[in-house]
């Protein structure tokens, strides 16, 4: 299977609940959904969901890296960045 991108994510939920509901309720809800989990993060939160996974910021401590154009030495500063982590549910239905 290729990359599902969000309209055909909407499309596929929206069938799996019941074909009456309408695409634009599905899009309203995952995009509320993406925004709770997007918010939670930046506060420094961790969205946990059972049996899928757990959603959760990461940091990362500066550290020296190179440049690959010029090779020249630079220092990468600090970050955040999120992070997912699959539960043992989501690994199993994967390997299967």
């Amino acid at each position: 299977m290729d990359t599902m991108n969000k309209k055909e994510l909407i499309t596929k939920v929206r069938d799996n609940i019941d074909e009456n509901i309408t695409y634009k309720t599905v899009e309203t809800v995952l995009s509320s959904f993406l925004d709770v989990v997007k918010d939670t993060l930046a506060d420094g939160g961790k969205v946990a969901l059972h049996g899928f996974g757990t959603f959760e910021v990461v940091e990362r401590a500066e550290r020296n890296g190179h440049n690959p154009k010029t090779g020249q030495s630079i220092v990468i500063p600090e970050s955040k960045a999120p992070k997912f982590k699959a539960s043992k549910v989501l690994k199993d239905a994967v390997n299967g």
